[in-house]
């Protein structure tokens, strides 16, 4: 029997490698340690230690949010309320919110419970043997068309058919696939690839309609700015009444930045900042590092998306083991990059914390420190 597909080398829109990720292991925590006992491993000991530290800053998420907790609330809401018979069209959702709010990530780890109860409740077959797959996954490109959005949902099950045939007959085969396998759940990432306002996204908002009505599944879409977009036009024109259709089927979810205007924001922060730093293995770690030490800074540097502030924490966290300094500090991170929308918003946000015009820290931690 082949080994399953290791988790660093998984592409999650086909199904042997959304099944590993769904069924995998969580990924366990490299055991801590002080200075003098890094100092004390041998050459071997050190790199291999090293390299599971790599590994496990390179993947510190999803963290347990407000953001990921209402969303997910929300998913289970619509989900589990979607147990119409076959006969009756299912309620759609988007995930609709800017980049760097943990859209995708949130959404992956819906979609992994999700696989999981199915296949605890039901088994790992269906009654008629196949393979039980309750979550098929699609990343969309940016010219999909209703053709490219059938073989891409074929190319999930890895069919024979999925290279030859017109659009109707690869979308048959593609329904006969959700109904073998009983695929409950379907998620197409990346939405906003589609131009809506075009010929194509007329045909594919068309398509997504056919979906809705003959899949007996819950129809997940992911994007950035799927409004602005039309998803949910109610506009006059023939096109934009079309896609009102589906923006009338639709439930749109979105997730919210931190932010630090009111004291829930500031609480919601710190809480985050606490649970973050527990996950970090350096031996120069302690109490405070990030939740009292970096707070102001962290948010400045990735003003308040969860997206950006992973990254710098991850990037951190490498050069703190690669130096040796093993400790995060705002030296450190100053010399360390992230990405261009968080650079470019920074220095407005970093003013305003340095002249006490706005603070990340709670009203209980600044009395405290006083």
């Amino acid at each position: 029997m082949a080994s399953p597909p290791q988790p660093a080398n998984l592409a999650l829109s086909r199904k042997e490698d959304f099944k590993a990720f769904a069924d995998g292991p969580r990924r366990t925590q490299p055991e801590p340690l002080t200075r003098a006992q890094l100092a004390a491993l041998g050459r071997g000991a050190k790199a291999e230690h090293d390299r599971l530290r790599r590994e496990w800053h390179a993947n510190l998420g999803p963290l347990k949010t407000p953001q990921l907790s209402e969303l997910h609330e929300d998913l289970w809401d619509i989900v589990d309320s979607n147990l119409q018979d076959g006969d009756k069209a299912k309620g759609a959702v988007a995930v609709d919110a800017f980049p760097g709010l943990g859209k995708t990530t949130s959404v992956l780890a819906f979609a992994r419970e999700f696989h999981r109860r199915e296949i605890a409740e039901k088994g790992e077959f269906t009654d008629q043997g196949h393979e039980r797959l309750p979550v098929c996954r699609v990343g969309l490109t940016g010219n999909t068309g209703m053709k490219d959005l059938n073989r891409a949902m074929l190319e999930f099950f890895g069919h024979p058919g999925r290279h030859r045939g017109t659009t109707a007959q690869l979308g048959q085969r593609a329904l006969d696939c959700m109904l073998s396998c009983e695929v409950r759940l379907l998620a197409l990432d990346d939405l906003h690839f589609l131009k809506w306002r075009r010929t194509n996204g007329v045909e594919v908002s068309n398509h997504l309609k056919w979906i809705a009505n003959e899949f007996p599944v819950t129809l997940l879409m992911i994007g950035v700015g799927l409004a602005d977009r039309g998803l949910f036009s109610e506009g006059g024109t023939t096109g934009d009444a079309v896609m009102a259709q589906t923006g009338r089927r639709t439930t749109r979810l979105g997730m919210r930045p931190f932010t630090i205007e009111n004291e829930k924001g500031r609480r919601e922060w710190r809480q985050m900042l606490l649970a973050l730093e527990q996950r970090l293995v350096l031996a120069g770690k302690y109490p405070g590092m990030l939740a009292e030490d970096l707070s102001d800074y962290l948010f400045a540097r990735s003003t308040g998306h969860i997206g950006s502030l992973m990254t710098l924490i991850n990037r951190g966290c490498q050069r703190a083991v690669r130096s040796g300094e093993e400790v995060l500090s705002r030296d450190l991170l100053d010399g360390v990059k992230n990405d261009e929308a968080s650079e470019q918003a920074r220095k407005e946000l970093e003013a305003a914390l340095e002249r006490r015009r706005l603070t990340s820290k709670p009203r209980t931690t600044r009395k405290r420190m006083a």
